[in-house]
């Protein structure tokens, strides 16, 4: 395990928060996001999501085991 290190995530792809908009016909982030979190994400390489959420539905059964 990586002990002391942060999990920085922040794939937009892969969030269960990032959503076909129907009305804009593009996906997009359902999280308002203020505008020094929506910097962070684009500009720093290490910054993590605090909104991020795996939308990999079988990650708590994993992690039950």
């Amino acid at each position: 395990m990586n002990k002391g290190k942060k999990k920085t995530y922040s794939s937009c792809e892969s969030c269960n928060n990032y959503a076909y908009d129907e009305e804009y016909e593009c996906y997009t982030c359902e999280v308002n996001l203020d505008e020094d979190e929506m910097y962070r994400l684009y500009n720093e390489p290490h910054y993590a999501c605090p909104y991020y959420r795996s939308d990999d539905d079988y990650a708590i059964v994993r992690k039950q085991n």
